[in-house]
């Protein structure tokens, strides 16, 4: 890996230097992690398996959901992040609800440390991981809604690398800050230095805005200590600001007369924090302060009633958030017997990055679901939420029987108490389905024997962004004022005529069909003008026409 410039490339030139992280395969498409032989899998990005949009199916619901339109509800996705992910930008169905309007994502990837856990393998080759990511990321950019925000979680193993990869796919100004949060309050003594945080970096794509609408907390116990009360003040306890402030300006260099009589002047370097007209209203509100000998320097006092939220720090200690003994605590309460992740997260957690970056009612989603956490603490504290996870025993086994406790109100741990939560609410999961396709010798791509004609005509609509409508058959999807057909076996200028005579006036047709006979493209064009003919899966897997998919001048997604 190296850091690379433009101008170190083949044919660039100086204009807009830009400092990149470059790895082997960087410019391929990562299409398996880990094949049977352990080693991963690159193909070029405009090679078709690149660019399936996976069938899904909704297999089960929890609780009260939404009966007309199942994509409104909370759901787990049951596979791959990225596929979840291209599904929800990419199929209109659950575009309209994801994409550009999730406020927050927190993820948990693989820490890529190496170590092989109970639950899942934390090990890729580090080019095999930042590609695994930056795909992700990619996708987690366009789902984000403008004034969200992304925190991801790491430790040490990657976190330098994944800041420069947020870097690229955010840009470096959508940087907010790094948290460190302290997971270990224990000491291991086998260690050269024991570590006892973990990071999360988190990215806005307006900083400005964000730091605007972002939620403060409220004071803790150990912070209200720092207000008293020495002087019996009837507004109750408070702290003293001092009144100066850095640099030097004239019209905020005024003599102050303190209580005891002594006259003031600034601190050398320095000016006092306002004019003096709102220092003789301080004076006169009674919060002028001298020190208990009435002869210190002028403050001002802030009382606690007046100061309850305060801006989130960076340094999150485990008194406040929790650490990584708990977290396995409130697994082995849910599930008695079972062996508890190897790093999870506490409620906690959870709670304060969900408080900070999402109000009640918002979108959080998790990508890397684990345990479930992420969307337990969603849940409970009034959030609407979608999580993915690649391991169908994980949802068998921790998360969907998480979730269904929490809708019923059965969990009472974590942040139950404190978030006032009593049950209610439901969710779906939904099975992202295997590829239909097949990749021979040579790369080639082939449909998979025996899909059903009804799942080829649902994937097709969302694989070219068509709502799915399969009671206007012949038609199975509508993009404006554009028709989609499929066909899954040969098509001719007799199938064509038959199509063109059905199509609705002023509409248009692409027909997506398994083959298409000599002339066959033509005809359509020729005698329906604006419409075309597509090749499964050959034409409708490239990049130049899924792009060529989109809304035309005139159409509208919908």
């Amino acid at each position: 890996m190296t850091i690379a410039t433009p101008q170190d490339k083949p044919g660039a030139t100086m204009a807009g230097p830009k400092l990149e992280l470059t790895w082997p395969h960087k410019d391929e498409f990562l299409l398996v992690p880990k094949d049977e032989d352990g080693k991963p899998v690159w193909v070029p990005r405009d090679h078709p398996a690149a660019n399936e949009v996976r069938l899904t199916r909704f297999v089960d619901a929890v609780g009260d959901v939404n009966e007309k339109d199942p994509h409104l509800d909370n759901a787990v996705f049951v596979g791959d992040s990225f596929d979840a992910m291209r599904v929800m930008c990419e199929v209109p169905e659950f575009a309209a609800r994801y994409r550009g309007k999730v406020k927050l994502i927190y993820a948990d990837p693989p820490f890529n440390t190496g170590q092989a856990f109970t639950h899942y393998d934390d090990w890729m080759e580090h080019a095999t991981w930042l590609s695994f990511m930056r795909d992700r990321l990619m996708l987690m950019k366009d789902l984000l809604a403008p004034d969200g925000s992304v925190w991801m979680h790491l430790d040490d193993a990657e976190v330098h690398r994944m800041r420069c990869l947020l870097d690229e796919v955010f840009g470096a100004n959508a940087f907010v800050a790094t948290v460190v949060w302290q997971n270990r309050y224990s000491r291991s003594n086998d260690a050269g230095l024991s570590v006892s945080h973990n990071y999360i970096l988190v990215y806005s794509p307006n900083v400005a805005s964000w730091n605007k609408s972002r939620n403060r907390l409220l004071r803790t116990e150990e912070q209200a200590k720092q207000y008293r009360n020495p002087d019996n003040d009837p507004l109750g306890p408070w702290r003293s600001i001092p009144w100066d402030a850095p640099n030097l300006r004239a019209n905020l260099s005024y003599p102050i007369t303190t209580s005891a009589g002594v006259v003031r002047y600034p601190p050398e370097g320095r000016c006092w924090s306002r004019t003096e007209e709102q220092w003789l209203d301080i004076v006169k509100s009674g919060r002028a302060y001298f020190g208990q000998d009435g002869k210190g320097a002028p403050s001002i006092k802030r009382y606690l009633s007046e100061a309850t939220l305060i801006v989130p720090n960076t340094w999150w200690p485990h008194t406040e958030c929790g650490h990584s003994d708990e977290a396995k605590k409130e697994i082995m309460r849910l599930f008695p017997g079972a062996t508890p992740f190897s790093t999870p997260k506490p409620e906690r957690l959870l709670e304060r990055i969900i408080h900070i970056g999402s109000n009640p009612g918002d979108l959080v989603f998790d990508p890397f679901a684990g345990s479930g956490t992420t969307a337990a603490v969603a849940h409970k504290m009034g959030r609407q939420w979608a999580t993915s996870e690649l391991s169908i025993d994980n949802v068998n086994e921790f998360i969907a029987p998480r979730l269904t406790k929490v809708v019923s109100g059965d969990d009472p741990g974590g942040i139950t108490k404190s978030a006032e939560w009593d049950g209610g609410g439901g969710f779906r999961t939904v099975m992202v389905e295997p590829s239909l396709y097949e990749v021979g010798a040579g790369g080639m791509v082939f449909l998979r024997e025996g899909v059903d004609p009804d799942d080829l005509s649902r994937a097709m609509s969302g694989q070219m962004r068509f709502t799915y409508t399969p009671e206007a058959a012949p038609f199975c999807g509508r993009r404006g004022r554009m028709l989609l057909a499929v066909i899954p076996g040969v098509v001719g200028i007799e199938e064509i005529d038959d199509l063109i005579a059905r199509l609705p006036e002023n509409t248009r047709l692409t027909l997506a069909a398994g083959a298409l006979l000599p002339g066959a493209a033509d005809h359509l064009t020729k005698y329906s003008r604006g419409s075309r003919a597509l090749k499964i899966p050959r034409d409708v897997l490239t990049r130049t026409l899924r792009s060529a998919t989109d809304a035309q001048p005139g159409e509208t997604n919908g």
